[in-house]
């Protein structure tokens, strides 16, 4: 699905002067200008409130679902695709909080109770999906943040961190602090892959077929993604079908082969291995321990 650029951005972005405030907290639906492969030099807060699909964060691929809180470092590629109908549109989907790079890092400069953030910020570089209590608060927390205004709003932002860096149950997403540095050109080449592929992972994609989408050799698309996601395409590919696997291994009661058929891979042998080399556990191992776990997270 593409987005077209008329769509509109959320109020407090149209019509407030972004250079003076230090912190952005706003909704916005889906599909929007914003929903795209992209990066930028603030730390955001995301809490995903409605519908599931696929997220998209450095070399990360994994699934979405209403409740999700992420946390991501400054130039950090992220994007979150919805599995929507054609036409369909989600009318408040992402909850959303960003502060600028040097912020926190001032404060603490001069407030030194501060730098307890600051590990925090560290490992947002790689991104960070949350679990435990604190999922049962996001959205409170959303809330009050963007219902404020100056002085008000930053103290928040940093009883909300002080909040996220208590919570012992989390996980780092992508492999490595990736820090884009991509064109505009550039990401929407990056755009348009990853949602041909959340699109069509099911069936056969050579990497003739993308790279033709975004008008350029294989081998010259090749060396670009690499570059831009930190996975090669076939990597990417198998990255995508495993974390729709996961899902369905979660959530559903069928048959492992059919699962792998499903998903894209050709043999069961390939999907194993790449499943294990992925997510360090069999299909039938991970199926078990999602049975296990009280409150899975999607496509872990």
């Amino acid at each position: 699905m593409s987005v077209p650029d008329h769509l509109p951005l959320p109020p407090e972005l149209e019509q407030a002067d972004i250079d003076k405030r230090s912190v952005q907290a706003f909704g916005h639906g889906f599909p929007c200008r914003l929903v795209r492969w992209h990066y930028h030099d603030d730390y955001e807060l995301h809490l995903i409130v409605a519908s599931a699909g696929k997220m998209f964060m450095g070399d990360h691929v994994g699934a979405f679902a209403p409740g999700q809180l992420t946390m991501t470092g400054p130039r950090l590629p992220h994007n979150w695709i919805s599995h929507v109908a054609p036409g369909e549109t989600v009318e408040l989907r992402d909850l959303v909080i960003q502060f600028r790079m040097d912020l926190v890092h001032s404060m603490a400069q001069c407030a030194p109770e501060i730098a307890s953030l600051l590990p925090l910020l560290e490992r947002s570089r790689y991104g960070i999906e949350f679990d435990g209590t604190v999922l049962d608060e996001a959205e409170e927390w959303f809330t009050r943040i963007i219902a404020t205004e100056g002085p008000s709003r930053i103290a928040l932002l940093l009883e909300f961190l002080e909040r996220l860096s208590g919570e012992s149950r989390y996980r780092l997403l992508s492999t490595m602090p990736m820090r884009s540095r991509a064109d505009d050109a550039s990401l929407d080449k990056v755009e348009r892959v990853t949602r041909y592929v959340s699109e069509h992972h099911a069936r056969e994609i050579p990497l003739a077929t993308v790279a033709e989408l975004v008008g350029m050799s294989e081998s010259a698309f090749s060396r670009f993604f690499a570059k831009a996601t930190g996975n090669g395409f076939t990597r990417f590919l198998n990255r995508v079908r495993v974390a729709r696997a996961c899902e369905l291994l979660s959530e559903t009661e069928q048959p492992i082969t059919d699962i792998c058929f499903a998903v894209g891979f050709n043999n069961v042998a390939n999907f194993n291995r790449r499943f294990r080399e992925l997510k360090s556990a069999t299909p039938r191992e991970y199926r078990k321990q999602a049975r296990l776990r009280d409150v899975p997270l999607p496509g872990e």
